[in-house]
């Protein structure tokens, strides 16, 4: 199936490793030019070497979000070298530094890191004439998850603004899908920690997988990039649980 990427904008924040990486390398893959940031500048780099392979126009740089204002500059920048912004992907969470449990954390990175980007880059999505925007939730948000903690509320709270923000923005030609990933596992993430400081959990957490395994990052990344692209014309204001069969909610 031809996605219809070649050619299009994407910015996508936190994008050096894990889910955000695999998508980036789906987008340039496709065609796509990319634009991206992470606050390590080494990941940064290999990013952007990985990338540049495909040939088309990457922008990587090392960027600490947490300066709001600061952030707002960088999505202006971004685009401008770009030359528009057909895709927006709010990946930077306050879970890749491992700050599950810290509100304010979350809701500076979670929160407020995709709602300053929707609002920055809607008058380049809307002039796309193709705009799309997938948000970065999580089934932490949608069933109840080890403990009570930020992220999880965070994740719960990001469902509410994609679905309404779909309705706001459908009639500028924006589609806005959310993603909700389980559990997914890879080298230097959070699951491979829990791994080593709490096995207990990492082992109770596969077992209730209904596939009987770990989901990897590529693995979330194609819906991501399915959703934002042309071949998904018609589909907004959903969520898409990515789990593996791990969450037992039925889906209405």
């Amino acid at each position: 199936m031809d996605l219809g990427l070649k050619g299009k904008k994407v910015i996508l924040t936190g994008g050096s490793r894990g889910i955000g990486r695999a998508a980036l390398e789906i987008f340039a893959e496709e065609g796509c030019d990319v634009a991206f940031f992470s606050r390590n500048p080494e990941q940064v780099a290999a990013t952007v070497e990985s990338l540049s392979r495909h040939g088309g126009k990457v922008i990587g740089e090392a960027f600490d979000m947490t300066d709001h204002d600061a952030y707002r500059s960088w999505l202006t920048s971004a685009a401008e070298k770009l030359g528009g912004c057909d895709i927006f992907v709010p990946g930077a969470s306050a879970s890749g530094s491992g700050a599950t449990g810290d509100w304010d954390a979350c809701f500076n990175a979670d929160i407020k890191g995709t709602v300053i980007g929707c609002e920055v880059l809607e008058p380049w999505l809307e002039k796309s004439g193709a705009g799309a925007i997938v948000i970065m939730s999580s089934t932490a948000g949608v069933e109840t998850f080890v403990v009570p903690q930020a992220f999880n509320t965070i994740k719960g709270a990001l469902l509410t603004y994609s679905k309404q923000l779909g309705q706001a923005l459908g009639p500028k030609g924006i589609r806005v899908n959310a993603v909700s990933p389980g559990p997914i596992a890879f080298p230097g993430g959070n699951w491979e920690a829990i791994k080593a400081a709490a096995p207990e959990l990492y082992n109770a957490t596969e077992a209730q997988f209904a596939l009987g395994r770990w989901g990897g990052p590529e693995e979330v990344a194609k819906t991501i990039v399915f959703l934002a692209s042309p071949a998904s014309s018609y589909t907004t204001g959903t969520n898409v649980v990515i789990d593996g069969g791990y969450t037992k909610r039925v889906q209405f």
